[in-house]
């Protein structure tokens, strides 16, 4: 039998959070940092109206959709790239900057496409240790070597939740060598509530050797669309015009993300409901020994090393309930979990879930 060869990528492949249950039909899913609330109102009214021509290709440039952030986020259209998730951004971005045997710098827990993505393209992923789950300035800076290519930051960090101000992100990039791509992450922006925080985009605007990732996959509820968009200088998105797949956004996640910078209303009712639950269930579990990170994301990472019992007991608990949680062991963290703030139904299920258990 004929056997062809391929190349062997030694990687350990994406492991997403899990979404279903056999034995549950209607299983509680707060595994995946999804929106609580769904989409707005204006995408709803888009898909009932199937004004759309799903016979033609999409627009490959995504021009009317990057015009609508360009208002809205203060930005030039040109210098904004659109893909399908910000995932696939990050794609590029390794196989535009990355060559064999180059490194690349990310936290030791953190989103996992920073090191599947640098490994396919050949690099060597370092890891910069964390003090208390957050983010090492210091740390990053003593793993740069000359091979670093790019230091990848998550700003709220996934799994963790917790972030670094804005003078410390401005810090790090001081530190970095010129030469050194920071890529700033800015998925979980819009839930931020400190003065002391504020975006990559915010900071870094004008900046030639930052490049900004965003989504809409989470606050704005298009996960299923993949769709997300990053900025960065116009030679760095010029040249990742040229390797970007064609059509690579789909015509209706198009449509669908400009209603959604349309609705102001919806993204503050978002806000306010990630706030409010976020504190509650973060005060409510603490009566078990549960402690949670700093709220920032629409998430918290839920300790137990000081509770009666293990992370592991609470998530088997929960499945069988119906409720399921991140486990973080594929991070490399031990003895947490990870849960995405639900709608108001979901949230009190969860807190009576954890009355039941304890």
């Amino acid at each position: 039998m004929t056997s062809l060869d391929f190349k062997k990528i030694n990687i350990q492949a994406y492991k997403p959070g899990r979404s279903i249950l056999k034995k549950k039909k209607n299983a509680i899913k707060l595994s995946a940092n999804e929106s609580a609330l769904g989409v707005s109102p204006k995408v709803l009214k888009l898909l009932k109206s199937r004004n759309y021509k799903v016979y033609k290709y999409p627009d490959s440039s995504a021009k009317d959709l990057r015009k609508v952030i360009s208002l809205n986020f203060k930005c030039k259209s040109n210098q904004i790239i659109c893909g399908s998730g910000s995932d696939e951004i990050i794609q590029m971005i390794c196989q535009l900057f990355i060559k064999p045997g180059d490194e690349v710098v990310v936290p030791q827990y953190s989103f996992l496409m920073y090191r599947v993505y640098s490994s396919i393209v050949g690099a060597k992923v370092v890891f910069s240790k964390e003090n208390n789950f957050k983010v090492s300035i210091a740390d990053i800076i003593k793993k740069v070597s000359k091979k670093t290519k790019i230091v990848f930051i998550a700003n709220p960090n996934n799994p963790t939740g917790t972030y670094l101000e804005k003078k410390e992100l401005i810090d790090l990039r001081k530190k970095l060598n010129k030469k050194i791509l920071l890529v700033v992450d800015d998925a979980y922006d819009e839930y931020m509530n400190d003065n002391k925080y504020s975006s990559g985009l915010e900071i870094f605007k004008n900046k030639k050797n930052v490049f900004v990732l965003r989504t809409f996959s989470k606050i704005y509820g298009l996960a299923s669309l993949r769709i997300g968009w990053g900025y960065g200088d116009k030679k760095i998105i010029d040249a990742l015009n040229i390797i970007k797949p064609p059509f690579n956004v789909n015509q209706i996640a198009q449509l669908c993300a400009i209603e959604s910078l349309k609705d102001k209303k919806f993204i503050t009712k978002s806000i306010k409901h990630n706030l409010f639950w976020s504190k509650k269930i973060k005060n409510d579990l603490e009566k078990f020994k549960i402690f949670c990170n700093k709220i920032s994301a629409n998430f918290l990472l839920l300790n137990f090393n000081k509770c009666k019992l293990s992370a592991n007991t609470i998530e088997k608990k929960l499945l069988k309930k119906g409720i399921i949680l991140r486990e973080t062991k594929t991070y490399g963290i031990k003895n947490c979990l990870r849960l995405t703030i639900g709608n108001n139904q979901e949230n009190k299920l969860f807190l009576k879930s954890m009355e039941q258990i304890f």
